[in-house]
């Protein structure tokens, strides 16, 4: 019984200290995420202030000086956040694998280079600019706003300060607690029953400061573990892909693939119909008139004459009808030529006066020129039905492993999706590529819609073609 008891008592020693040591090193590592947060945190705000307060003094005697203030405070707080977002992020890294073993790797999309095309416009990736150093900045912004990964970290300078601040400030409000109590006299005992007549009052308080101070120091090490785990749902973009979002996702897939299937099913509907009601029945009644001037060879030459004339017009037109019909399903052009000549003869055929810039250093895949071709050719439709403008202009672009196709006239504006079943239909085909549909069309005019998908080329041979219909 007394060898139970004496090893009951020791393991009860050895759990004691492990916790404490391990408390002291949660204390320890809890201090390295504050004093860590500080800088991102402390930094953009000092710097926006400084710069606010500085450019007041300069023009304290004009009239919108507040506001010029406001601004320059604004853009070096940004700037300075801007500096620390990455730093903080590779410092909340260092942390999670030196304590938990847990690796975040930080994988960023690749920036695009910057290209001076034939009309001299700097080329970020993203959109045009005349000025190189704008260029350089615009596309530094935009890459930032789109990068997943700095997204993420831009999201961890924020969330960073508060997660210390939070998780922090419980286990070091409980020891500066603690300590006040264990070190500050006598407490009130009325009301504590027996308690008050067999314990002094400094016995009291100092038992209550040591059990708070106890209770921070065991509480660090969790607090840590919450730090890492915000840090990881923050940081682990791998890891952010929840079932609901997966299931939205397949849910996004199933519904274009279903949408694609339909319009396959519409388009073999269309073709059947188009044959039924229009070669078909033309070569149905050429049969019938060859018929009839077989039989009026011998009794009536100048009517078999004037049944042939008609006769050769309907094949004519029978013809036509087909080589549109077939130019509908895929136009020869496109199959031969690739998309730059075949939006060429679109623009040449519209009723608008349409220029057509063309980038682009080799092929496409066939089923992305089948795509972006045919919605081409609804949003020129569109433009000559609806917007009343008098000029068109087609961007035709591939930077960085994504086609870029910009249609911009300068009608009236207001283009919706909710109006017509047109732009939900393209919105529709390029949902089946991953593709994007962005309309900046406001009261007025002008209307700029922008197509966007992500395709590879088999090899970079360069092709650049500039043509006005």
């Amino acid at each position: 019984m007394t060898t139970e008891t004496r090893t009951s008592g020791t393991s009860v020693r050895a759990q004691t200290r492990a916790a404490l040591q391990a408390g002291g090193q949660g204390l320890a590592r809890l201090a390295q995420v504050v004093l860590g947060a500080v800088p991102g945190f402390v930094l953009p705000v000092v710097a926006a202030i400084v710069a606010g307060v500085v450019t007041s003094r300069f023009l304290q005697y004009y009239f919108p000086a507040s506001l010029v203030a406001l601004a320059a405070a604004a853009v070096a707080g940004a700037a300075v956040a801007a500096a620390c977002v990455r730093r903080t992020a590779d410092r909340t890294r260092r942390f999670l694998q030196r304590w938990y073993g847990i690796r975040l790797p930080a994988v960023y999309q690749p920036m695009p280079r910057l290209e001076l095309d034939e009309r001299g416009h700097w080329w970020t990736g993203y959109s045009y600019h005349r000025s190189q150093t704008v260029a350089k900045y615009a596309q530094l912004v935009h890459w930032g706003l789109r990068d997943r990964t700095t997204r993420a970290e831009m999201l961890w300078l924020v969330v960073n300060p508060v997660a210390a601040a939070v998780l922090g400030g419980a286990v070091v409000l409980l020891i500066v607690l603690g300590g006040a109590f264990a070190l500050g006299g006598a407490v009130p005992t009325e009301g504590f029953g027996p308690l008050s007549a067999r314990m002094t009052r400094v016995t009291l308080s100092m038992l209550l400061g040591i059990g708070m101070v106890l209770a921070g120091i065991l509480l660090a090490p969790h607090a840590v573990r919450g730090y890492a785990e915000a840090a990881r749902r923050v940081l682990d973009q791998d890891g952010r892909a929840t079932h609901a979002q997966l299931t939205k996702r397949v849910a996004e897939l199933t519904e274009t693939r279903a949408d694609a299937a339909g319009s396959q099913a519409a388009e073999l509907r269309r073709i059947e119909r188009d044959l039924h009601d229009g070669a078909q029945a033309r070569l149905v009644a050429i049969g019938m008139t060859l018929g009839t001037i077989e039989h009026l060879m011998d009794t009536d030459q100048a009517a078999a004459r004037e049944l042939l004339s008609e006769t050769r017009q309907s094949s004519a037109r029978a013809l036509q009808e087909l080589r549109d019909l077939v130019r509908g399903i895929h136009p020869p052009v496109l199959a031969e030529r690739g998309l730059g000549d075949a939006v060429c003869e679109l623009a040449l055929d519209s009723a608008l006066p349409t220029e057509v810039f063309v980038s682009l250093p080799d092929r496409l895949p066939a089923p992305v020129e089948a795509a972006v071709y045919f919605s081409i050719s609804e949003l020129l439709a569109n433009a000559a039905k609806h917007s009343e403008a008098e000029q068109v202009w087609v961007d035709i672009l591939y930077r960085a492993g994504s086609l870029r196709v910009t249609v911009t006239d300068d009608g009236v504006g207001v283009a919706d999706p909710e109006r017509g079943t047109g732009l939900r239909g393209i919105e529709r085909r390029l949902g089946t590529f991953d593709g994007v549909l962005a309309i900046d069309s406001t009261s007025g005019g002008p209307t700029t819609i922008t197509l966007e998908l992500p395709c590879e080329l088999s090899s970079q041979r360069t092709s650049t073609s500039f043509a006005k219909a």
